[in-house]
């Protein structure tokens, strides 16, 4: 197991998702309603648990393999991308179920996803493949298996500012024994 290829397998999910709504007829409202709310709370749930696994790992591995810039920048653009990923969602709930207002606002989240899937997928996701190893991988994997299960009722909502999010898991990376972020250490109180 890696964690890498549990990230891969939620965005083939989600794109999954998406596909099934955009084949929905617009008068069955009852199972756009019910595969929306699905797809929402998983993307959410998706994004809280990089943003207490997988992101805090990239930025340890790249500060301990002298790439820190590089893993910052893309930790920083990945959180911005959650942000206007879960704006994209608070959007669709301000239209009527079905309506071109709802399916527009629907198309501009799969947008935001998707641009934001991709550039993970071509960035971080192959960046930490290159400066971790399989056991550490599997670690986070277990990790990050763990935390979708028990929050599988989802997750609340709460964008972040990208440059705290970074600095704040940083000062944790400096602060933690023997300069090692432990799995789950980044756990919000």
């Amino acid at each position: 197991m890696d964690i890498t290829e549990l990230i891969l397998d939620d965005h083939h999910e989600q794109r999954r998702l998406f596909a099934i709504l955009e084949q929905i007829d617009r008068m069955e409202t009852g199972a756009l309603s019910a595969i929306w709310a699905r797809l929402a709370a998983f993307l959410e749930l998706h994004a809280q648990a990089e943003e207490e696994i997988f992101y805090p790992a990239l930025l340890q591995a790249g500060i301990a393999a002298r790439r820190a810039a590089g893993v910052e920048d893309e930790t920083l653009d990945a959180i911005h991308d959650h942000n206007e990923i879960r704006d994209a969602i608070a959007e669709v709930a301000r239209h009527q179920v079905g309506t071109d207002d709802w399916y527009a606002a629907v198309a501009a989240a799969n947008l935001a996803n998707s641009d934001h899937m991709a550039e993970e997928e071509r960035e971080g996701l192959t960046d930490f493949r290159r400066l971790t190893g399989l056991p550490r991988r599997h670690q986070l994997a277990v990790a990050f298996a763990a935390y979708e299960a028990r929050n599988y009722a989802g997750v609340r909502p709460v964008d972040k500012d990208p440059l705290g999010y970074v600095r704040a898991t940083e000062k944790k990376l400096r602060t933690a024994p023997s300069g090692s972020l432990s799995v789950g250490s980044m756990k919000r109180n």
